[in-house]
């Protein structure tokens, strides 16, 4: 008998599926004739049996979907007509380095080698001239132990002594220095490495140290940034608007693991996280609370609670959660859904024409959104909702594509937002592609183990992931800002603030 658990053989697979597949579609056969018959009984309308069966051919296309097909969100490609030849490809060659240093090597021929082949004479240099070829090649990080000599001064008087000051430290007293510190947290939370494995990498490039010890160094420095993240929230709400989302987290301590959420809130040039052990519209009103402007999440009832508490913002939602939607309907109905995909595909190619990519936008590229929006973006709302509004009275509700419909129409207010004002985007990814790093992080290190690491957890990826944002690169910026903070307790630092115009 085969065990399909333990089965590695891909033909011996095959076939068992091929047999699951045909036995799947026997039994579906049975269960539509059974519902026909109950039907019959009940006396119910060839309308509402043909939904029923269709709910049932849709729970079987999921299934399928499920087990066979890709988890991609990508459309297919339209490939190219057949008598159309593809143009040739281009090789794009090395790509440059600009930060690189360089390090010239002159390979010279030995003594015996310098005989002309041709007379035997002597090979002599030409001047200058050589053939010039790039490498790059690898320098492996070390750590060093570095003593401080503070040199002593006295005067002739021998009334007085002066010793040189020693560089500012984390730990007055401390053995590990401002570099380190930096370096650690770096790895961790842009690199996503957890301290365990920084430990033993450490070690082997002969640094015998603990992960106790480089957590009581990233906690330290967390202490020192914590007016510059903490001044990252107020600069976002500046915004006119702003993006928001969360994810889960892993609170890990000794009585047990529990679910915590971290919550975003991020501009265009700014993101600041926040952990917090809910999900309701408690830990998320902090983020937003006093904002004026308008907010561009999903469909989660937290922001729809805080947004009816008061006068403040305006919801925008994302269609590309809307799309999602009908993506996840599409094996059940791929007809029905092939037209609002379709429609939806050309909103997002409407925006790409003019593109969020200034920041402030200027003038121009405003109004020429705007145009475009009123334009070609509207006919095709117009014919989403009456698209959606047909569909709604022919499926079921509880099926895939009653509750994409549904959640389209529920939420269409903030849908069409992006029409009234241009600076709405038309989704969400923004806040979404600065969670993949926190999600990065909570695979590689599963999450935090007490409170005060949440906290840590927090603030640097804020900062770093806000420096990334903005190109900054994040070593760089934590040890300026440390620096700063150091020599001149509670100054702060932004990446903003190292920009080159």
């Amino acid at each position: 008998m085969v065990q399909i658990e333990r089965e590695r053989d891909p033909e011996v697979l095959r076939q068992v599926a091929l047999l699951l597949d045909r036995e799947n579609r026997s039994l579906h056969e049975r269960l539509e004739k059974l519902v026909r018959e109950i039907a019959s009984l009940k006396g119910e309308d060839a309308a509402t049996l043909q939904l029923q069966i269709d709910e049932l051919r849709e729970l079987l296309a999921q299934r399928e979907q499920t087990i066979f097909g890709a988890s991609s969100e990508k459309r297919p490609r339209k490939e190219p007509a057949p008598e159309q030849e593809p143009p040739p490809r281009k090789g794009h060659g090395p790509t440059p380095q600009p930060h690189l240093p360089v390090v010239e090597q002159l390979h010279t021929l030995q003594e015996d080698q310098r005989a002309c082949p041709i007379c035997e004479g002597s090979l002599e240099p030409m001047g200058d001239q050589a053939e010039e070829s790039e490498e790059i090649s690898v320098v492996q990080r070390s750590f060093v132990l570095v003593k401080h000599r503070r040199q002593k001064y006295r005067c002739r008087c021998n009334a007085a002594v002066v010793t040189a000051p020693a560089p500012p430290k984390l730990v007055p007293g401390g053995r590990y220095s401002t570099d380190f510190a930096v370096e650690v947290a770096v790895s961790k939370y842009a690199d996503h490495l957890p301290l365990e494995r920084q430990v033993e990498i450490m070690l082997r490039q002969g640094l015998e140290t603990s992960s106790q010890s480089t957590w009581d160094q990233i906690n330290v420095l967390a202490r020192e940034l914590r007016p510059a993240y903490e001044a990252l929230h107020p600069r976002i709400l500046e915004s006119p608007v702003v993006h928001a989302d969360e994810t889960r987290w892993q609170l890990m301590t000794r009585k047990g693991s529990s679910r915590w959420w971290v919550w975003s809130v991020a501009s265009r040039d700014a993101v600041f996280y926040r952990i917090s052990s809910t999900r309701s519209a408690k830990a998320a009103r902090p983020l937003l609370s006093g904002y004026r402007g308008v907010v561009m999440c999903d469909g989660y009832a937290a922001y729809k609670t805080l947004a009816r508490a008061g006068p403040g913002f305006d919801l925008a939602h994302c269609w590309a959660h809307a799309r999602r939607k009908f993506i996840e309907a599409e094996s059940g109905y791929a007809e029905a859904c092939k037209p609002l995909l379709e429609w939806i595909g050309k909103l997002f190619a409407i925006e790409r024409e003019a593109p969020f990519s200034q920041m402030p936008e200027c003038p121009e590229t405003l109004e020429l959104r705007r145009r475009l929006r009123d334009e070609h973006s509207r006919p095709l709302v117009r014919e989403i909702l009456t698209e959606a509004r047909r569909i709604e009275k022919t499926v079921l509700s509880r099926s895939s594509l009653g509750k994409a419909v549904a959640y389209l129409l529920a939420h269409w207010q903030g849908l069409t937002r992006f029409l009234e004002d241009p600076r709405v985007p038309l989704d969400n990814n923004l806040a979404e592609r600065q969670l993949r790093r926190v999600v990065l992080g909570r695979k590689n290190h599963y999450g935090s183990r007490s409170r005060r690491g949440t906290e840590v957890a927090a603030l640097f990826y804020s900062l770093i992931d806000t420096a990334k944002l903005l190109g900054v690169e994040p070593r760089h910026y934590l040890l300026q800002a440390t620096r700063a903070a150091l020599h001149t307790p509670g100054t702060v630092l932004l990446p903003h603030d190292l920009i080159t115009n």
